[in-house]
């Protein structure tokens, strides 16, 4: 069996989170998802739970991040091409995200992001392997 991920994201309110992700092209498992939590499917290996903050808060004894004033986790999602990167950062930006850096365009690396409404870090790149400098 593969091995699957699953990120757990806290988030202030639940149907503007999943109508963000929803405008970004992602389901949602409804079989796990109901006010406190939305199992979002990134791909058949990738989940995202976003979990509101009090829920979230029954996992840990530590405080809770407010990711829209200190970094948590930077989230970094591989794309087929550069405009699946553009495309995404695009979506995220119409439905209320924010792009707080520029794109980064490497020849064989090309990369760019977003914050998501709860500010959420979401890289984003396109690597062509095969144009990838050697490793020393």
């Amino acid at each position: 069996m593969a091995r699957q991920i699953f990120v757990n994201l806290p988030i202030r309110h639940m149907e503007r989170a999943k109508a963000f992700f929803a405008a970004l092209g992602f389901s949602f498992n409804p079989q796990f998802t109901n006010e406190q939590g939305a199992c979002m499917v990134v791909s058949e290996t990738i989940y995202v739970m976003l979990l509101v903050e009090p829920f979230f808060q029954t996992f840990t004894k530590k405080p809770v991040a407010d990711a829209r004033a200190a970094t948590e986790v930077l989230i970094c999602l591989s794309c087929d091409s550069r405009e699946e990167v553009d495309t995404l950062v695009r979506k995220a930006l119409a439905a209320g995200g924010t792009a707080p850096n520029a794109p980064q365009d490497h020849g064989f690396m090309y990369g760019h992001g977003f914050e998501d409404l709860d500010g959420h870090v979401w890289e984003l790149m396109w690597m062509d392997p095969n144009a990838a400098p050697p490793h020393a």
